[in-house]
């Protein structure tokens, strides 16, 4: 990706804006991009300061790992400097703790925002919180090297940062709660043939492959891909008939639209 001014860097996060291209890197291969709340965090400011020319935000990690997900001094007595530990969440209130476990989901809640489209290049390993990071984003690529895997359950918690909905909207339920509860290794081929991944490539071709689908993506008008996006999201929620009339109102907006007639 090219070299531009950050506009965000701090806390394993950095944030580059090329006009309606923004690019969000984990910036911490000797961790392995190992995420804390300060990464989530950072993750949501990100979101926050997207500017409204962005189109297509690339999520992508330096080194030879996404992500080996969540430092494990989370589970220590000491946790993060500054940062109560999660022992010490967990004697909290139920209204504390839900409210925190809200507050580190933000960082993933945003890539699905309807008037922008996320694709997460994915290489090495993408694990637990890493794999609902790539989960979050609308599109993924991945290098043929990829691995991602949900531990959460081998390690007696769940997937709480909003990784299960779009994983069983990809895969299904059967093979989502394998997936989750065996804990095990999904990689390229199986990614790309169960629709976990869109395409998989050489890891010396990732970013590439992925500069060469956001400019795909940015040939299309914009308000016809944000319709569609939202015809596409809502389509699971919706009956086949209320589909169709959603189908209906978004045609007429973009017919009136391009006929340059008012609402």
């Amino acid at each position: 990706m090219a070299s531009l001014d950050p506009v965000l860097d701090k806390d394993g996060v950095r944030l580059t804006v090329d006009e309606t291209i923004a690019t969000v890197t984990l910036t911490n291969p000797a961790k392995r991009n190992a995420q804390s709340p300060a990464l989530w965090r950072a993750l949501t400011e990100a979101g926050q300061l997207l500017p409204g020319t962005v189109r297509v935000v690339v999520l992508r990690a330096e080194g030879k790992s996404f992500s080996a997900g969540l430092d494990r001094r989370a589970f220590t007595p000491e946790g993060f400097d500054g940062e109560p530990s999660f022992i010490d969440l967990a004697r909290g209130s139920d209204t504390e703790l839900d409210a925190t476990i809200a507050e580190y989901q933000e960082g993933f809640t945003w890539w699905r925002r309807s008037d922008i489209v996320s694709i997460a290049a994915v290489q090495g390993h993408a694990i637990g919180a890493g794999f609902q990071l790539a989960l979050a984003c609308d599109l993924r690529v991945v290098a043929d090297d990829v691995q991602f895997a949900m531990r959460e359950t081998s390690l007696g918690l769940v997937p709480d940062l909003t990784g299960t909905h779009p994983l069983v909207g990809l895969v299904g339920y059967a093979r989502a709660l394998e997936i989750c509860a065996t804990g095990r290794f999904v990689q390229a081929e199986e990614a790309v043939s169960t629709g976990l991944a869109n395409l998989a490539v050489p890891a010396d071709q990732l970013d590439d492959a992925v500069r060469d689908l956001a400019s795909v993506l940015l040939a299309a008008p914009r308000d016809a891909l944000i319709e569609t996006k939202t015809l596409l999201r809502g389509a699971q929620e919706r009956t086949y008939e209320e589909q169709r009339v959603a189908e209906r109102a978004a045609q007429a907006r973009r017919l009136r639209d391009l006929a340059g007639v008012g609402d």
